[in-house]
């Protein structure tokens, strides 16, 4: 339980400036990888077909640095969950802001401010991150504010353009929600590999936020 204690208690970054300065001797991530939004266990159908993440060739330094359109939200991430999921949650969290990157992760049980509004912060949260994840399992199916969380999502990028990240871990292909349906989701079969798809998806959206930043200013 020492990294559940470690991940509780970790320091959130006084101010952006102090995340700009942690990445400028950080080292480029390889710019050749790339992953299956999906298992290749599970076929594709009409509404959840394979699709390549493909890393487009912008430097960690070009995401971190001062101006880096990034630093416009709060999180990069924003984790959506159901209570019963808390322990891999947890464990995604971890993963993702242990990164070169060091990703900005909300997590509601550790970063909700007490005493202020469960739906102002939910809203909040999801208005100031670039990307979220839906976790979706039995449990998440089941419960009427994941779907809230997941709604909320979608009222502010309901367009497929990356920002919506879809894990789905034990739930079958035709129970994916109907909402999603025009999303390419990740299927959870081996944790460590869906982990790393998850982070190259954020990654890629943040990278073509630059760019096209870069290309605006051009």
């Amino acid at each position: 339980a020492g990294w559940f204690r470690r991940l509780l208690h970790k320091p959130k970054p006084s101010s952006v400036e102090s995340l700009k300065s942690s990445h400028s001797a950080s080292s480029s991530p390889s710019s050749s990888s790339s992953s299956s939004a999906k298992s290749s266990s599970s076929s594709p159908g009409t509404s959840s077909a394979t699709s390549s993440i493909s890393m487009s060739p912008v430097s960690a330094l070009d995401i971190s640095a001062s101006d880096s359109p990034r630093w416009d939200k709060s999180y990069d991430v924003c984790i959506c969950h159901s209570e019963g999921d808390m322990e891999l949650v947890e464990e995604l969290v971890s993963y993702l802001e242990g990164q070169p990157e060091s990703f900005r992760c909300f997590l509601q049980l550790r970063d909700a401010v007490a005493g202020s509004a469960v739906v102002t912060e939910l809203c909040d949260a999801v208005q100031n991150s670039h990307c979220w994840v839906m976790l979706i399992t039995p449990g998440f199916l089941q419960d009427p504010w994941c779907r809230y969380q997941m709604h909320q999502a979608l009222a502010e990028a309901p367009m497929a353009n990356g920002r919506t990240i879809p894990v789905l871990k034990d739930v079958d292909r035709k129970d994916y929600p109907r909402e999603l349906r025009n999303i390419y989701y990740i299927y959870m079969a081996l944790k460590e590999k869906s982990f790393r798809q998850i982070r190259d998806t954020v990654m890629r959206y943040l990278q073509e936020l630059c760019q096209s930043s870069t290309k605006r200013m051009e």
